[in-house]
């Protein structure tokens, strides 16, 4: 590229960023009006949050811009869809412009994947550069660190809550490694995970008492996933429940027909009628004033029987089982 060119193409550069830097600046007032700050995701908080360990190149590729939501380094620089925020940037940024204009053009950028999004190892500004121009893809050094956690372009702060104490969840069970191809088991609150934990924590004793000898949380969180979990997820996508439930998740409603069974127990006491996953999606059908398919009144499904008192009896004991397992100080 002659300098003349090179001039031309940073002058416009510079007027390119300006307007960007502008619209940066109106992004980020509209996102805290609403509560959803045009914020980049921070790539170490991520990492940090969902547990990243295993890394491996995956190539150069072409990657869809509008699914890199963060950045390594540089993710206070940039509004979410890399808009540039600061000044000290323009003379890098109009470099990098008048350099995409050139015969040579620019290096493919670097990337982490992390399930089907991206953050941004090295080439922020080439990122920035090229949604200015509207381009949909760029190329890039992928490499991807595995995750069982959905992600997708967009999400909430709650929604990166509930995906961080998912892939806690899975790590502390083990269900990762044990049943890698799981069902989903994302919770919309967070703080459910724990009413999960006393499941597995209440089969954990039952299959001790059952068998007779010790059984791992490993093993016995495999075996309730197996034998109680995902016959209740089967039930609902069978039915197709959450068609009427846009804002829930399948381990949002097995929670609720776990529940109702509680309370059922707890009305009635010793006296209560034996009940099943299909008649508490029943139930919740009725209540939802939703209609109930008659193949689910014919279901023959095992019943439980599980109390609010069993589970909070089984997490005090492992909790106590866990202290007295810690070496003394």
């Amino acid at each position: 590229m002659s300098d003349d060119s090179f001039k031309m193409n940073y002058s416009e550069g510079i007027n390119v960023y300006q307007s960007a830097r502008r619209r940066a600046f109106w992004q980020d007032v509209i996102g805290l009006l609403r509560n959803k700050p045009a914020e980049l995701l921070s790539f170490d908080d991520i990492k940090t949050r969902l547990r990243l360990r295993e890394e491996s190149y995956k190539g150069l590729q072409d990657v869809p811009l509008d699914r890199i939501v963060g950045s390594v380094g540089r993710y206070r620089d940039f509004t979410s869809s890399f808009l540039p925020k600061s000044s000290t940037s323009q003379d890098r940024w109009s470099r990098v412009y008048a350099q995409v204009h050139s015969m040579e053009g620019v290096p493919p950028i670097e990337l982490y994947k992390v399930d089907d999004v991206y953050f941004v190892r090295d080439g922020n500004h080439r990122v920035s550069v090229a949604r200015q121009l509207g381009a949909k893809t760029i190329q890039a050094h992928v490499t991807e660190l595995r995750t069982l956690v959905d992600l997708e372009p967009g999400m909430t702060r709650e929604q990166l809550d509930a995906a961080a104490a998912h892939a806690a969840f899975l790590e502390e069970t083990g269900l990762k490694n044990t049943r890698p191809h799981h069902q989903s088991m994302l919770l919309s609150e967070p703080s459910r995970y724990n009413d999960l934990m006393g499941h597995i924590y209440l089969h954990q004793n039952i299959m001790e008492h059952t068998r007779g000898e010790g059984v791992t949380f490993e093993e016995a969180a495999a075996d309730w996933y197996d034998n109680v979990y995902r016959p209740a997820v089967t039930l609902i996508r069978k039915y197709d429940v959450l068609s009427h439930l846009p804002k829930r998740t399948e381990a949002d409603l097995y929670l609720w027909m776990v529940d109702h069974l509680r309370e059922v127990r707890e009305e009635y006491g010793e006296e209560a009628p034996t009940r099943s996953f299909s008649k508490a999606l029943e139930d919740f059908l009725v209540k939802s004033r939703l209609p109930v398919p008659d193949d689910l009144r014919q279901e023959d499904d095992q019943s439980v029987m599980l109390t609010r008192t069993q589970v909070m009896r089984a997490v005090a004991l492992a909790r106590a089982r866990e202290e007295a397992e810690q070496p003394e100080a």
